[in-house]
């Protein structure tokens, strides 16, 4: 299913189900309420409340966006760092070049046609582009510098393979979700507390009322939908797409 539709089909349940509890809730008032009459302790607790957890949905947001951007940011680093790899290559033998080049392609083309689906199901790494990321170290520290120009660009190689390494890691631990359980119980218990305070203020069935909960139900829905979709970066309505890796090598699509 489409994240768009699965977005707009929980907004619509959530509205429905607010105005179905207006509609329950409002049968069962006698017609001599005063909807005046609340309390004004009421309207100061759902203000705070609503303060409070519009606060805390922001950082939320701010954090599930962070760790997004930082999960894109491995994935260029990985790419650029096997790319500086394969262009520093080029001052070594044709043997050594060669091999250097075939296992960083094999492992590139490993890492967006079967990794990144992985990544997308399984929340974890492919066993098997850790076997084709060693043979490129191996193919990397294996090749001997023979002058002063190969001696100059064989540091830098060796140093981009740690970089690559660390970044494949850090891509394998942003696979998963971030966001705890904990943190979920209480966005979602927050969003039930702040609706719920609608009803405390008894809203009528008037139009304009209407309009105004399914509004703040909808709202509270797609923010936390948005959460929801940032939460695991390779996978979902926002994933990360291994473009980074096909701009270095676009012979791995």
């Amino acid at each position: 299913m489409p994240h768009w539709l699965l977005l707009a089909l929980a907004m619509i349940v959530c509205c429905a189900a607010t105005f179905v509890i207006i509609l329950v809730v409002q049968r069962r008032i006698g017609p001599d309420d005063d909807p005046s009459g609340t309390p004004d302790v009421i309207e100061y607790m759902t203000m705070m409340i609503g303060v409070v957890y519009a606060i805390v949905l922001g950082l939320a947001i701010a954090g599930a966006w962070e760790a997004r951007g930082a999960a894109e940011a491995t994935v260029r680093t990985e790419a650029q760092a096997l790319h500086e790899i394969s262009e520093r290559s080029a001052v070594f033998p044709a043997a050594d070049r060669q091999r250097i080049g075939e296992s960083i392609d094999a492992y590139v083309a490993h890492v967006v046609r079967t990794e990144w689906s992985t990544m997308a199901d399984h929340g974890r790494l492919d066993d098997r582009t850790g076997q084709l990321f060693g043979a490129v170290r191996t193919a990397v520290l294996a090749g001997e510098p023979r002058n002063e120009l190969q001696g100059q660009a064989y540091a830098p190689m060796a140093d981009r393979i740690a970089i690559a390494d660390e970044a494949r890691t850090d891509r394998g631990a942003a696979a998963q979700p971030t966001m705890p359980a904990v943190v979920w119980f209480g966005l979602i218990g927050g969003a039930v507390v702040s609706i719920g305070m609608v009803f405390a203020l008894q809203i009528r069935r008037t139009a304009r009322e209407l309009t105004v909960a399914g509004l703040y139900c909808a709202l509270f829905t797609f923010l936390l939908f948005l959460i929801w979709d940032m939460d695991a970066p390779f996978s979902r309505g926002m994933a990360i797409g291994a473009d980074a890796f096909l701009a270095h090598f676009p012979q791995a699509g």
